[in-house]
């Protein structure tokens, strides 16, 4: 009811308001709200001297009443409420109208649902300690929060800043950052982030929460602490140093609460023994470094001890130390593939549960025995295409969501024509239908290293909407005429198609054709039935379509390198399983010019889509953009690139392009490398918007180097790509069936969906990152470091703190701490074969190398891109995640696998090594355009490499990880 929604923002604030509205208005839940306060039978005036509660419990009472006799009495009715008085007054007073408190609803209603039970006796528990703790306690841990107006008209003054709090993992207890935002990000001088140090001047916020910072003096100002830090429970050690001084500040008041579930472990058994058998309070510990201990309540303390557990935060008062918090349930045991991966879920807010009855009730049906097939009358509607177009499909192996295909033809007055198809999935998924709101929510597919969460069910994702080839597919065209000589684009039409693909290849078997392999021609399906003439012919065209496709990509992305398109770098890894789902191999994605064609062409589709919404549509178009980094992101970059002689102009996207292109260390091909995953790290994340909330010229996307850009091409995995295919239909198809059905967002409407889809893209970043590194432990975990020589790799440094440096393994794609100085203070020493020693002694931190001197007087040398030796395995802990731990061996270069990196075959390293990703330039490839294959081969037999990835397979093929927000993990 209207005033029950009321009385929860009167009493618990507008985030919980605004949450409960929104489980009112998700139409999964089935609910309607009753605006009860304008019916007129239900109206109640508030009586003078009545108190707001009682007035909110009698008006509910008598909306209540209402409803009752409006059914006939045929519906008893139900109103649950913690007000006692209410329950005495009214419980008997009419007959079929229940007023009882929670939890004799739970009793009566729900009594088998154990779960529920226990998670109301938690929250009842926490409670009651609560309100025993604040009338015990007088004196006060932290400062009292301003008032939210007085916070509100200090930041318009500029007394105070608002940001959004950004934890150091590494240095939990004494570092955090706010990152400016929104007015204040504008109307500061300031040019970084805010350090808070030590956790009295983060005064009970947390990770995630939207604070307001008032700045300390400047001569109070701290720097960020320079050294490598193996956790949070290190205090700075004597001697560190520090960062040049920064603005630093502490935290007057929350503006929002960003509490979440959070996955904890309980203490070990002699850590909880002191507090008794049956202790009550525990102090947990968060599975995030960046999260406080929270207590809680329970008498399942030694039962739980090794199991994962999701906690709530109820509240954290001035008087205590930690928060208060209650249980939720178990998510399984800790070091368990299953329990772990629950928790990784937990922690990125993703709920997987499978698709609802009502959602599967939507599907269109389709069987083995009578499959789906084209309805007569959609037919009539749609331009056919599959007589006269080869279309094919190229995707990585095994995959099921074929979202895109292309074709290539030439037209009869000698121009070309080029076609991206896109799956038609708004045909089969209705605006606000269950399967709709369902994908809304979702957001997006979510990728982990052994599994995928889809955004829509399987029987679409995998089969209807997936551009399979030999079957009949609904899709949305995208088709270019182009000059036959020059490639420029003439005219653009777009319509929904029936289309049939041909091929359904995979990349390394369409590198192949491309390539001139036609060793590859077995692995093409279609072409096995077929006798040798048909087989040649069919051959003939379709490596003819490839290689064109490819010489259009060339061009296309020519154009973009002109105007400052950039190629950054990024590593996949993909987890192996063997048939028992044990983990077999860690294998690198292998880069492949096809990769790049593919590429082109879904960029250039979606560039022009973004064009004819925003023409259409103005004021409300779902676009894409990618705001340039903030300048001071690049001083890393620039410092590391000088100590090899590079200048790294960072002034705009083209500047930056051509200094990478001209960072190229003939001696080892891995400098460039780093550096371009440097720039990775200072990028910042590409937003979706409303083209209403913003001017016209921030639509800019920084890394593609295009004034105009959205998603159109994956509507299987994207929610955002759903939204775009609506929006190209009503303004390009002017079809007034689709005009009567589609609700288009208002702007701000749309505004508040982007922000959703952008929160679970970075979810979907952070959990495919964090699945893939769950796996690199397990992998190395099962090995032993000192005998198995998988654990022993090349490294190379690519960064230098005061205790040690930070290392880049090729060979599995890791980056991780190596340190110099260990825990008793002894440095260390390299032996005249390169093997090391700890001895007593110093070191001495420059900027672009680091000196560890023994007491007797020998010293050694580590420079930036150093080659060295490091050991692998894995340090494991109770509380949190395991994580790689790197231990330098020898300070020269691990010779075994430096020549396998290079010189061995492409075929074997596929399955073996990580395939380092490096381009030359693409000027420079097009002026020699016919002996581009030649080149490619000659490139890889000497590097081991082949032409790099560009941005869009960053951001589409690996989910972005390479673009991840540096605020929200910050660097040792």
């Amino acid at each position: 009811m209207q005033t029950a929604c009321q009385a929860v923002q009167h009493q618990r604030g507008r985030r919980q308001y605004n949450k409960l509205r929104n489980l009112v208005k998700d139409a999964r839940n089935d609910c309607i709200l009753f605006a009860n306060e304008f019916q007129q039978y239900c109206y109640l005036p508030r009586e003078r001297g009545e108190s707001m509660e009682k007035w909110q419990t009698r008006s509910i009472y008598n909306a209540a009443v209402w409803y009752y006799n409006h059914c006939l009495g045929q519906l008893p009715v139900v109103m649950v409420t913690e007000d006692e008085d209410g329950i005495r007054e009214y419980g008997g007073e009419t007959e079929g109208v229940f007023v009882i408190s929670f939890k004799n609803y739970l009793d009566n209603f729900w009594p088998d649902l154990k779960a529920v039970h226990e998670l109301f006796d938690s929250i009842l528990q926490s409670r009651r300690e609560r309100e025993s703790e604040s009338q015990e306690k007088n004196g006060k841990e932290y400062s009292e929060h301003l008032p939210v107006e007085v916070l509100e008209a200090g930041i318009k003054s500029g007394r105070y800043i608002q940001g959004v709090l950004n934890v150091n993992k590494h240095r939990a207890q004494i570092e955090a950052f706010v990152r400016l935002q929104g007015a204040s990000s504008k109307e500061t001088d300031l040019q970084s982030d805010i350090l808070i140090h030590g956790t009295k001047a983060r005064n009970r916020a947390i990770h995630g929460d939207v604070v307001a910072v008032e700045l300390l003096l400047q001569n109070e100002w701290k720097g960020r602490t320079a050294a490598l830090c193996e956790n949070d429970t290190e205090e700075k050690a004597p001697g560190e140093t520090s960062s040049e001084p920064m603005p630093t500040g502490r935290v007057v008041g929350i503006i929002q609460k960003n509490w979440r579930d959070y996955v904890v472990t309980f203490p070990s058994m002699e850590e909880s023994q002191s507090q008794g058998k049956n202790a009550q309070k525990i102090l947990v510990t968060p599975w995030d470094y960046r999260i406080p201990k929270i207590r809680i309540s329970t008498q399942q303390a030694e039962a739980l001890q090794n199991c994962r557990v999701v906690v709530r935060i109820d509240s954290w008062e001035s008087t205590s130390v930690y928060p208060n918090g209650h249980f939720v349930r178990v998510l399984g045991r800790i070091g368990d593939l299953e329990g772990e991966t629950a928790a990784i879920l937990v922690e990125n807010g993703i709920s997987v549960a499978p698709f609802s009855e009502a959602q599967m009730c939507e599907m269109p049906f389709s069987t083995p025995e009578n499959p789906w097939k084209v309805n007569p009358e959609e037919e009539l509607k749609r331009i056919d295409l599959r007589d006269t177009h080869l279309v094919f499909s190229i995707d990585p192996k095994g995959c099921e969501d074929v979202d895109d295909a292309l074709s290539i033809r030439e037209l009869a007055n000698g121009n070309l024509e080029l076609g991206v198809h896109i799956a038609d999935v708004t045909h089969f998924v209705a605006v606000n239908s269950y399967t709709d709101i369902e994908a809304r929510a979702r957001a997006t597919t979510y990728y982990l290293a052994d599994r995928r969460y889809d955004m829509l069910p399987s029987i679409l994702s995998a089969d209807l909407c997936s551009l399979l080839s030999r079957v009949d597919r609904y899709a949305v065209s995208v088709m270019w005429e182009l000059d036959k000589n020059s490639y420029e684009i003439l005219r653009v039409w777009y319509n929904r198609t029936i289309i049939q693909s041909s091929y359904k290849l995979v990349y390394e078997v369409a590198q192949g054709l491309l390539d001139g392999d036609l060793s590859v021609v077995d692995d093409i399906l279609e072409l096995k039935e077929l006798d040798e003439r048909t087989r040649q012919q069919k051959l003939e065209v379709l490596v003819w379509a490839i290689g064109k496709l490819t010489d259009v990509a060339r061009h296309v992305r020519a154009k973009r390198d002109s105007c400052g398109a950039l190629e950054l770098e990024g590593v996949e890894v993909r987890v192996q399983l063997d048939d028992k789902k044990n983990i077999h191999d860690l294998i690198p994605k292998q880069p492949l010019e096809v990769h790049e064609t593919v590429a082109e062409c879904m960029i250039l589709a979606n560039h022009w889509v973004a064009k004819m919404i925003w023409e259409n549509f103005p004021h409300h178009a779902l676009l894409r953009r990618h705001p340039p980094p903030r300048q001071e992101f690049f001083a890393e970059l620039r410092e590391c690139a000088s100590a090899k002689g590079f200048s790294i102009d960072t002034r705009s996207n083209k500047a930056l392009a051509d200094s990478l292109d001209k960072a190229e260390d003939p001696l080892d091909p891995i400098v460039n490398k780093l550096l371009r995953s440097m720039a990775t790290q200072a990028m910042s994340n590409a937003l979706y918007f409303s083209s209403g909330s913003c001017p016209e010229e921030e639509f800019h996307h920084y890394g593609l180097a295009l004034d105009k850009y959205t998603h159109f091409t994956s509507p299987i995995r994207r929610y955002a790509d759903i939204v775009v295919h609506r929006l190209l239909m009503v303004a390009t198809l002017k079809d007034t069936e689709v005009n009567a059905t589609v609700n288009l967002f208002s702007n701000k409407d749309l505004e508040e969906l982007c922000r959703h889809i952008n929160n679970r893209n970075r979810a979907a970043q952070h959990v495919q990152k964090q699945s893939t590194e769950l796996f690199q432990c397990m992998y190395f975990k099962e090995k032993v470091p000192e005998t198995d020589e998988r654990c022993t790799a090349d490294g190379v440094v690519y960064s230098i703190r005061t205790n040690g440096v930070l290392v880049f393994v090729p060979r599995y794609g890791i980056k991780g701490a190596a340190y110099l100085k260990n825990k008793e203070g002894l440095v260390i020493s390299f032996q005249s074969d390169g093997s090391c020693m700890w001895k007593p002694g110093s070191l001495l931190h420059c900027q672009n190398r680091i000196i560890s001197t023994t007491a007797d007087g020998e010293f050694v040398t580590l420079s930036l891109f150093d080659h060295i030796t490091v050991k692998i395995s894995v340090q494991t802990s109770h509380c949190h995640p395991a994580t790689i731990k790197l231990e330098i061996i020898s300070n020269t270069p691990y010779k075994r696998e430096a020549t396998e990196l290079y010189q061995k075959n492409s075929h074997i390293m596929k399955t073996d090594l990580i395939k380092e990703v490096t381009r030359s330039a693409e000027e420079a490839q097009l002026a020699q355009e016919k002996n581009t294959v030649q080149v490619i081969q000659e490139e890889y037999q000497e590097y081991c490499q082949t032409k790099g990835v560009n941005l869009y397979q960053l951001l589409e093929e690996i989910k972005e990880l390479a673009l991840l927000d540096v605020s929200a993990d910050n660097h040792t």
